[in-house]
């Protein structure tokens, strides 16, 4: 990257560490504040879907528009958004409110993170996607570390609604930054190349693209397993105070970003279809091993070899999507679709889980995301087999693909 590209970066990484980090302030906070206004368990579920709904509903069309028009407007549009949804919250007084507030956080969502991972992808050189997008995966995964803990804290020394208002801080503050330091939309390289992007259909059916939605789909899915069941798993089966099992929760997450740029840089050297698959694998055998955990020491190490499952893989499985992305001319339209199938993940893994904990015995949840990622695994695998993938620096554009 030369020195123009670096603070277009910063800017970037900013932008969604701050936005990851506003979201988990008030995540965790938020079945307090509706149970307080007298909400019921379904109710608290409505919340929470629909931030996912909008959002999953919306990701491809801003990745493709962002192709066709830049993509600074819906960076831009999506931060000052979040800061006008922080004071939404502070005035809130209703449920109805709330899921309706939730609904338009989705969307806001869907214009920041797939776009923001598109305009790194533009300015990336190639042969280097996967230090470059591991990198900036710190700051989703690191804002997923930071934002509950600083919330929890906040609203036990000051109040729920200034946590609100610290979330409205960070996105005025990234607004800013990318109103002043992101060129001008006229000049993006997405403009350039992106004015004929191919169809949805067209894209659905590059065996590339199939499989990192499938595989990106496995993983989150385990993900809303771990965080909507854990906890319940934790203090049911072994009575584990709310700081342990807060420490198992982040554990997974803050060993997944430290290890993002290491494995960024050798995801440039080294197969990244190979990693996908070794990282995908030892996710499957972590998560299935939490369901065999005897106590804490057994769920720190599952939730540790999950962590770094998932610091070898995504880094692969971002690279190859820049690569695809560059290939096809479709940045936005590749990461919107990527960022989708991490969205019905998360839902779709906490609703199967929920089904399973209902149906069987609680730790049956844990086997069902194991299965997920073994299917993910293998999706992955054959697509891109099919797809003539193999990630290797200083291969042809050909064998690359």
């Amino acid at each position: 990257m030369n020195k123009s590209d670096k603070k277009i970066f910063c800017t970037l990484f900013f932008a969604l560490f701050s936005t990851i980090t506003g979201v988990g302030i008030v995540v965790p906070l938020l079945p307090v504040y509706a149970h307080d206004l007298g909400a019921s368990g379904l109710y608290i579920a409505l919340i929470f879907s629909a931030f996912s709904l909008s959002r999953t509903c919306f990701l491809p069309f801003f990745g493709k528009q962002s192709d066709k028009k830049g993509r600074k407007p819906f960076i831009v549009a999506g931060l000052l958004a979040y800061a006008f949804i922080s004071i939404a919250f502070i005035l809130s007084e209703t449920i109805e409110t709330l899921i309706a507030i939730r609904f338009v956080q989705g969307i806001a969502s869907a214009m920041i993170m797939p776009v923001t991972q598109a305009y790194v992808g533009d300015i990336t050189s190639p042969g280097k996607e996967g230090f470059s997008m591991g990198l900036f995966n710190i700051s989703v995964f690191f804002g997923l570390s930071i934002g509950p803990l600083a919330g929890g804290l906040i609203k036990d020394i000051y109040s729920l609604n200034i946590a609100f208002g610290l979330m409205g801080v960070f996105a005025i503050i990234a607004f800013g930054m990318a109103l002043v330091f992101l060129p001008p939309t006229a000049s993006e390289r997405a403009k350039k190349h992106g004015r004929n992007t191919p169809g949805w259909m067209l894209l659905l059916k590059d065996p590339n693209i199939t499989g990192l939605i499938f595989f990106r789909f496995a993983y989150t899915a385990c993900i809303g397993i771990i965080w909507s069941f854990l906890p319940v798993f934790a203090e049911s089966e072994f009575s584990l105070s709310s700081t342990l099992i807060g420490v198992l929760i982040m554990l997974a997450v803050f060993i997944s970003g430290v290890l993002q740029p290491l494995m960024g840089y050798l995801a440039d050297r080294f197969s990244r279809k190979a990693m996908g698959i070794f990282g995908g694998l030892l996710t499957c055998y972590a998560i299935v091993s939490m369901g065999w955990a005897e106590g804490f020491y057994d769920m720190f190490i599952a939730n540790a070899l999950f962590g770094l499952g998932g610091g070898i893989s995504m880094p692969a499985i971002t690279a190859l999507a820049v690569a695809t992305g560059n290939k096809l001319e479709s940045m936005g339209s590749v990461m919107g679709l990527l960022t989708m199938g991490h969205s019905l993940g998360m839902l779709v893994g906490a609703l199967a889980g929920g089904l399973m904990m209902d149906l069987f015995h609680l730790k049956q949840a844990f086997y069902l995301g194991g299965a997920t990622m073994l299917v993910g695994v293998i999706v992955f695998t054959v697509q891109l087999h099919f797809g003539h993938v193999s990630g290797i620096k200083k291969t042809t554009d050909s064998q690359k693909f």
